[in-house]
């Protein structure tokens, strides 16, 4: 799915790799996207924090994240205290078109797209503790083309299928979990895909709803 910002789902970091505050984050984007964006259901009463949006050759807002919990930093998966968090991506659900201008065609957007976008943003804040930080580069765009095998194969051994309520009701995900986190995937009613990645949280418990005023986060 080709977007104009970055598509893994992280905060900006700064000079010295810490990341940004999300209070320093802008609801702009978020407002300007024509769908609807997703987070937990009200049962979570935690923190929760805006992160980027994407978006696709035309301008167009694609897709975006939403975390709840610990902000999570860059942590190896050997770490004891790893932070507490999930993060909801909610991708427009688009079928293959042509751009604004006219020049060509934007590509589809799928479930798969969801799942790519959740495994993606799980890997930016994973570091391998054996890994030497020369080489992370190298690890991160190994893993990212093995997120996108999985995600195009949400029918494969690898996910399993997982009911959570969206907007109260029963919803079917495909759900994996890897010794970096979880990720999960699925289509809502309201013409959006939801994908959904963490690491500390459990995601056999968690809800989803749509949010009424995104503006609040801002």
């Amino acid at each position: 799915m080709e977007t104009t910002s970055q598509a893994v789902a992280q905060a900006p970091a700064t000079e010295g790799g810490q990341q940004v505050p999300s209070a320093r984050r802008t609801v702009d984007g978020y407002l300007q996207a024509p769908f609807p964006w997703y987070g937990l259901d009200e049962a979570f009463t935690g923190p929760r924090w805006l992160m980027q949006v994407g978006t696709a050759a035309d301008g167009a807002v694609e897709h975006g994240s939403i975390g709840h919990g610990d902000e999570p930093s860059v942590r190896n998966e050997a770490s004891e205290d790893k932070e507490k968090f999930a993060v909801v991506v909610t991708v427009a659900a688009n079928p293959s078109r042509r751009s604004a201008d006219g020049t060509g065609l934007l590509e589809a957007t799928s479930v798969s797209s969801a799942a790519w976008l959740a495994g993606v943003g799980l890997l930016s804040f994973t570091w391998p503790g054996s890994m030497d930080h020369s080489l992370r580069d190298d690890w991160l765009d190994q893993q990212t083309e093995t997120a996108w095998a999985l995600a195009d194969d949400l029918d494969g051994s690898d996910w399993s299928t997982l009911s959570l309520p969206v907007d109260g009701v029963p919803t079917p995900f495909h759900y994996r979990e890897s010794e970096f986190g979880w990720v999960l995937a699925g289509s809502t009613q309201e013409g959006v895909h939801v994908g959904a990645y963490g690491r500390g949280m459990s995601a056999y418990g968690l809800g989803f709803a749509m949010i009424k005023d995104i503006g609040e986060y801002a």
